[in-house]
This record gives C-alpha cells, structure tokens and sequence, in this order.
C-alpha cells in the first residue's frame, strides 16, 4: 500500500512538471512568430504591464493550490466532504482576486505614466481580468490536488497557452499596423484563455461533486484556517515578480537617460533572454516538484533525507550546467533563427545578454531545487529570506550598472546573476543547517 502511495505520488508531481514544462515551452515558442511581428519595441511595451500583473497575482493567487490541497486531503482522511471548504476558499480568493484586479485598473494612469507610456493604461485594463479568474483556478487546481489528481492541473495548464497562442498571435497580426492596440489585444488575450481555462476546471469539479455526493458533511472552514497555510508561500513567492516590477520601472528610466530605444532594450532582456534561460529551468522544476514528496516522506520517516536532497540536486545541476553551457555556445544560432525580424544590433545585444545570463539557468535551477527541499522540510520561510536578499542584491547592483552607458542594458543580466548566485548559495546553507541533524 505504502508502495503504492509512492508511485501515485511520484506519477502526480511527474504530470504537474511535465504539464508546467509543456507549458513552458509552447509559451516560450509563442515569442518567436510574436517577436518577428511586434518587433523589439512591441515586446517591450508588452512586458512593461506583466511585473505588476504577476506582483497581484502571486498576492491572490501563489500559495492557494497547495493551502487548498493539502485541508482537502486531511477532510477526506477524515472520511468527510471538502465542500465546505471549497465554498469557504472559494469565496476568500475571489474576494481578494476581484479586489487585486480593481486595483490594476486603479493604478494603470499612474503605473504607465510612470513607465514612460502614458497610453499603455489600456493594457493594464485588458489584462486586469486574469487576476480575479487565476483565484479561482487556483482553488480548483488545489481541490483536485488534494484528490491525489494532477492531470486537471497540468492539462489546464497546456489549454491555458494553446489559448492564449492562438488568440493572442491572432490579434498581434490583426493589429499589427497598430502598435499599441496590437499590445493591448494581446494582452486581453490573456484574459480570454483564463476564462476558457476556469470553464474546463468548473466542468472537471461538477462531475467529480456529482460522484461524491455520499460523503459526509465536513462542517464549516473558518477564513483563518485557509489564509493561514497559503499567506506563508504567498509572501515566499512573492519577490520575484516584486524584483520584476522594480526592474520595469527604475531599469527603463535608466535606459532613457542615454538610450533612445530603452523600452526595446528591456524588452531584449525580459522578454528575450529571461525567456530562453527560462526553458532550462522549467525543465528542471520538475526535480523541484518531485524533490518535495521525496523529501518529506524521508523526513517523515527519519532516514535518508541527506540523500534525497543530494540526489535532486545533483540532478539539477547536471541538467542545468549542460544546458547553460549549450546556452553559452549556441546563443548566437539560436537567436538568429528564432528572433529573425530583429535588427542586427538588437540580434547582437540578445545574443550577449544570453550569453551573460546563461549562468543563471543554473542558480535558479539550483535556487528552486533547495527551496523545494526547505518546504519539504517544513522551512519555506527560509528559502523567502534567501530571495530577499537576492533581491536586494539585484536591485542595488542593477542600478549600479544601468545606469553606466558603456555597461547599459548589460548590466541587468549581471546584476541578475549575482542576485540568483546569492540566493542559491544562502539556500545551500540553510538546507545544509536544517538537514544537518537529519539522516
């Protein structure tokens, strides 16, 4: 029986990586026939809008899945109905989803103005609708986790790009003529797969509600309870897209004191070179993902926890280092055959930036390896504190160098590099001082 939890463990952290690496991909091969339409600049002004998106939706949206799945799973061990608590989360998370979109439109004046476009508030508009369907996918997904089922998570996942590909290129080539309307098609794109992805998640939920209508009432959730699991990762998760927005707004200012195409430089590195160094690490999230059983059923057990974090990570690495190393070598080929409608400058400023950022596909594989393994371990507030610093370390050294015109956009990758390098290395530390004691 316990071999059989294993399996069915191991099977659904392998389909929630395999769906989130699928997802990955199709996205990240959504830029190229985008990029070759929008141009630099277009790519620019779409990335502009997404650190403050991400930023709303990591506060109601990061965090829920797991919260969700894991108060599920203890009413069902108990021999009751989660749905109670799914009413109760459900009602939380489009709460604070419907407010986090309000106030993307309250702040879309202000946050384009001070990104410099002052016309790009549409975009915040378009896109604002995301966040409040995200809450709600997010509880779905968790529901369904918490049945020891992840293909609705990782299938919806696949829908939510494939929609979002087919609307989103067929509006940037419609409006192709118009920049900026083209921006904001797209983006409201976005909106649209979010929507036709809760629809599918829903259809999922009634069915599976209409054959367990023998189970026992599980009583009422309080709000505490469900907040009190998922507010711990939301903060955790919370400094990427925090750092992001910080970059968007004080990195393209810099650019503008000497660089008259600043937008399209921070759209290089954005939405170009962070892409790409991406792909390596979505690979490698699915070791992330499976390192947490692993590790916390050893833990659980008393034994063979050193080993089971040493594997993951020796994994990570192995796949990492290869695949930067690829990035390192073949950045030019591959920017040239993927990005063709890009100038020769702008295909020379990528090719480089790939090149210094390519380092970051190990750290920040190796960065979510041992986060995954401090949660396993019951201390993700620790891998939190460790991003933190990254941040800062980011940030600072970021606008150090930007500002340098013989550095420019550059430097951001740099800066970048040395905060991931921070962050796994402070990780490192705190998994060898929690694990420490461990066998």
């Amino acid at each position: 029986m316990d071999r059989e939890k294993k399996d069915g463990l191991m099977k659904g952290a392998a389909q929630i990586a395999l769906g989130g690496f699928l997802a990955k991909v199709i996205g990240a091969v959504y830029r190229i026939p985008l990029t070759n339409i929008l141009g630099g600049e277009g790519i620019g002004l779409y990335q502009l809008v997404y650190p403050f998106y991400c930023l709303l939706l990591t506060v109601s949206a990061t965090g829920i899945p797991s919260a969700i799945a894991k108060l599920v799973a203890e009413k069902r061990a108990k021999g009751l109905s989660p749905y109670p608590l799914f009413k109760t989360a459900m009602r939380i998370f489009l709460l604070i989803g419907g407010t986090s979109t309000l106030l993307m439109i309250a702040f879309s004046p202000f946050l384009s103005a001070a990104q410099g476009e002052r016309e790009l508030w549409r975009g915040y508009v378009a896109l604002s609708p995301s966040v409040f369907l995200v809450s709600a996918i997010s509880v779905l997904r968790g529901y369904f986790q918490g049945h020891g089922e992840m293909f609705p998570t990782a299938s919806s996942e696949v829908i939510e790009q494939l929609v979002k590909v087919g609307v989103g290129l067929s509006a940037a080539w419609l409006f192709r003529g118009q920049l900026l309307t083209a921006v904001t098609a797209l983006l409201g794109a976005v909106s649209v797969s979010e929507l036709v992805t809760l629809g599918y998640l829903f259809l999922r939920y009634r069915r599976r509600r209409a054959s367990l209508k023998e189970e026992k009432w599980g009583g009422q959730v309080r709000a505490k309870q469900v907040l009190s699991l998922s507010l711990p990762v939301t903060l955790a998760s919370l400094l990427l897209p925090l750092s992001g927005l910080l970059d968007s707004v004080i990195l393209v200012r810099l650019l503008k004191g000497y660089a008259e195409n600043a937008v399209a430089l921070f759209g290089l590195f954005s939405g170009g070179a962070v892409t790409i160094v991406n792909l390596p690490v979505s690979v490698c999230y699915g070791v992330a993902t499976a390192s947490v059983p692993a590790v916390a059923r050893a833990a659980a057990l008393g034994r063979g926890v050193k080993k089971k974090i040493a594997r993951s990570l020796g994994l990570t690495f192995l796949l990492s280092a290869l695949a930067a190393v690829g990035l390192y070598f073949l950045a030019d080929v591959a920017v040239r055959l993927v990005y063709r409608s890009l100038s020769e400058s702008e295909t020379q400023t990528l090719v480089r930036l790939v090149k210094l950022f390519s380092v970051s596909a190990v750290t920040l594989s190796c960065t979510q390896t041992l986060s995954a393994s401090l949660t396993a371990l019951g201390k993700p507030m620790r891998s939190a504190f460790s991003m933190t610093i990254a941040v800062a370390v980011k940030t600072a050294l970021g606008i150090v160098l930007v500002r340098e015109a013989s550095v420019s956009v550059y430097g951001a990758a740099i800066a970048a590099d040395v905060g991931y390098f921070v962050a796994a290395l402070l990780n490192l530390f705190f998994v060898f001082f929690t694990a420490r004691k461990r066998k």
